[in-house]
């Protein structure tokens, strides 16, 4: 597991679910938008898995009460803020807690209002879209860097936990540097996850979102980048082999072949895989896992690549990156943090805002 000292100590013994979440997720908590005393103070006082959502929730709360008193005072920028904040922890709350369908989809509710309520609020600015796929609708987030007419976008790939609300810290990299982004819940993800499964086929849910760009005049459509994190980091260059519209594509610690990784993955994952793909037995999951993958398809990849993994990671091996380094057909970049986790969110200084000056220059845009 990737081991980080939370500062704070349990005041009982945790059930070893907690523990896992705690151990495999803290970094990316921090690097994501939660306050580490935040993290700290929670996280103790959460002794048994059936009590993690509600816990986030109540600090989701305190933070909603304090945006909400900014907007009633005429604070926005601050209300947007604190808004921000409580999405973030109501995500959380929500991230894999499938054995509590309900209690999970409450609390993702709460998160989609509270960034909902503060997307005109912030700088720049965000407005939520709906991207129509396949009779269904994929929700998003649209922000665009102020002062540019028709700004290069880079669409954003949710992982298997990750939603739209949690990505308010690695959109604003793209922004700061003159780019549009885009963030959406794909099939079993965020919104979508209650109705439309994990699909391995990424490109086709990659095709209703850049058909939906293309229709678009205040982006410049013919410079779009692709940016995937986790499962996302398999989604997005899955998609770049089939989406040639697509410029330049990074991929954050995905999995080459997701069935091999299988074994070795956290039981709350391969129990919210198994729930997000619509899987009835661990076995029917195991085998859609198998689904998920890059074999005989990386070599199609023919844009600029940006790839980045953790040596530490011990959730996808880095050899699954450096995988996908060796077989994809175009220009790559590999970048390997020796003392990364998963994500390389506890050293996220060492790539995030490195690969978003490398999608700057494949966009044609200045150094800044």
């Amino acid at each position: 597991m990737d081991h980080v000292q939370t500062g704070a100590m349990p005041a009982r013994t945790q059930d070893p679910r907690v523990q896992s979440a705690i151990h495999h997720w803290a970094p990316r908590f921090v690097a994501n938008g939660i306050a580490l005393t935040d993290f700290q103070e929670v996280t103790a006082g959460i002794a048994r898995w059936e009590d993690w959502c509600g816990a986030w929730c109540q600090r989701g709360a305190l933070h909603e009460e304090l945006g909400r008193k900014a907007l009633a005072d005429g604070f926005g920028l601050s209300a947007g803020e604190h808004l921000s904040r409580a999405a973030a922890c109501y995500h959380f709350a929500k991230f894999v807690f499938v054995i509590n369908y309900d209690e999970m989809r409450a609390a993702h509710m709460l998160a989609v209002a509270c960034r909902t309520l503060a997307l005109p609020l912030l700088r720049p600015a965000g407005v939520r879209v709906e991207i129509p796929h396949e009779g269904a609708k994929f929700a998003g987030i649209l922000r665009k860097p102020e002062g540019v007419a028709k700004p290069p976008i880079v669409v954003m790939c949710m992982g298997l936990d990750s939603a739209k609300e949690e990505m308010d810290s690695n959109e604003s990299v793209f922004l700061a540097r003159g780019m549009a982004t885009l963030t959406f819940d794909g099939p079993g993800q965020g919104e979508s996850e209650y109705e439309l499964p994990i699909r391995g086929d990424y490109e086709a849910a990659a095709k209703s979102v850049v058909d939906w760009v293309e229709q678009r005049t205040d982006v410049d459509t013919a410079r779009i980048g692709l940016w995937g994190v986790s499962l996302g980091g398999y989604y997005a260059p899955r998609a770049a082999a089939f989406e040639k519209r697509v410029k330049a594509c990074i991929a954050l610690s995905g999995p080459y072949d997701f069935g091999d990784v299988w074994e070795g993955l956290p039981e709350l994952t391969r129990d919210t895989f198994r729930v997000r793909s619509k899987c009835k037995t661990p076995e029917e999951a195991r085998r859609h896992a198998a689904t998920l993958s890059l074999k005989g398809i990386a070599q199609n990849i023919t844009c600029p690549l940006f790839i980045v993994a953790g040596k530490q990671d011990r959730i996808v091996p880095w050899q699954d990156a450096e995988r996908l380094s060796r077989e994809a057909g175009g220009l790559v970049e590999f970048l390997l943090i020796e003392d990364g986790n998963h994500v390389a969110n506890n050293r996220a200084y060492k790539y995030r805002l490195q690969s978003a000056d490398w999608m700057a220059q494949q966009l044609g845009l200045p150094k800044v």
